[in-house]
């Protein structure tokens, strides 16, 4: 029960993410990206530090370091994600940063030399398979395949590189979410996050990389407060939490529904169609999740449903 109770926690962050990238897509018409990640992150470091000013006084060098660690690769992920979001769509998106389900278990091999589960590794097969349908406008399988390739930009490239970070993230939060106090590390990785957010947004902005833009709208308050308290403060707390209770390869295969969800939000926000063959794709992504959980491997490569990865 503390098993699925923790899987079903961190079910939980991802239908909060899943809205998060028809949000933000609206918002960057008011706001740079870099600039956006630092006002979020720090806005939900300030929120967060009246609760847990006492439990920052009793931080060491290594929980320092550890929350350090997991704050440059959450920045990372969200910069390059935020940035990818200002050239690309939110499906098209949602659907690339996906494919960090893909990476994790490379990582989890090479990082902490755990061999991921065979159910874990088919689960990632059909998600990926269902990421594939979920991103298709057309109805037959060959659109598919040239919609994925077809015009790839900046903010695809940017955004594949996040899925890289998000999946170094996930791995390196399995790590030190075991050894550290859950709430210094919620918020070191928050406050890095916020920090770095903002020295980049002025280097951005000195280089021209970025042109600094602010105009405050209703959007765009309203999307600062959903990203930063519940897509935030609340998925941290609990992806910091209950990660720890399962695999990062598992952990990843969960939040591969991120894109379902941003899905149904796109089609109750912006009035989008879900056609065939993204109900398909919805189906796969669900098929995978129920793999990786039943399906698992003992020492004999004989299948087991009782065996932990």
């Amino acid at each position: 029960m503390r098993k699925f109770s923790a899987e079903g926690a961190l079910l939980l962050a991802t239908t909060i993410w899943g809205a998060t990238f028809v949000i933000i897509k609206s918002a960057l018409s008011d706001i740079s990206p870099m600039l956006f990640v630092s006002i979020r992150f720090s806005f939900a470091a300030l929120v967060l530090l009246p609760f847990i000013f006492k439990i920052l006084q009793r931080i060491d060098k290594k929980t320092f370091f550890g929350g350090l660690i997991v704050g440059v690769f959450y920045f990372l992920g969200f910069a390059s994600q935020t940035a990818g979001l200002n050239f690309t769509s939110a499906t098209k998106s949602g659907f690339i940063t996906g494919t960090f389900v893909l990476f994790t278990p490379i990582f989890q091999l090479i990082i902490e030399k755990r061999k991921p589960a065979r159910g874990s590794l088919i689960g990632i097969f059909l998600v990926l398979l269902g990421l594939i349908f979920l991103s298709s406008k057309g109805n037959t399988f060959l659109n598919v395949f040239i919609e994925i390739g077809e015009n790839f930009n900046t903010g695809d490239f940017l955004t594949l590189v996040c899925a890289v970070f998000f999946a170094l993230y996930i791995v390196y939060l399995d790590i030190e979410s075991k050894k550290l106090e859950l709430m210094s590390l919620v918020f070191l990785q928050i406050a890095v996050t916020g920090l770095l957010g903002f020295i980049f947004a002025i280097i951005f902005s000195v280089t021209g990389i970025e042109s600094a833009k602010l105009t405050l709208s209703g959007n765009l308050i309203f999307a600062v407060l959903y990203t930063s308290v519940l897509a935030t403060i609340i998925t941290t707390i609990l992806q910091t939490r209950f990660q720890k209770e399962t695999t990062p390869t598992k952990a990843g295969v969960i939040f591969s529904f991120e894109p379902i969800f941003s899905a149904l939000v796109a089609f109750i926000a912006l009035d989008e169609k879900i056609s065939d063959f993204r109900i398909l794709g919805c189906a796969f992504i669900f098929i995978g999740l129920l793999a990786a959980e039943l399906i698992k491997s003992n020492n004999n490569g004989m299948v087991s449903t009782n065996d932990r990865e």
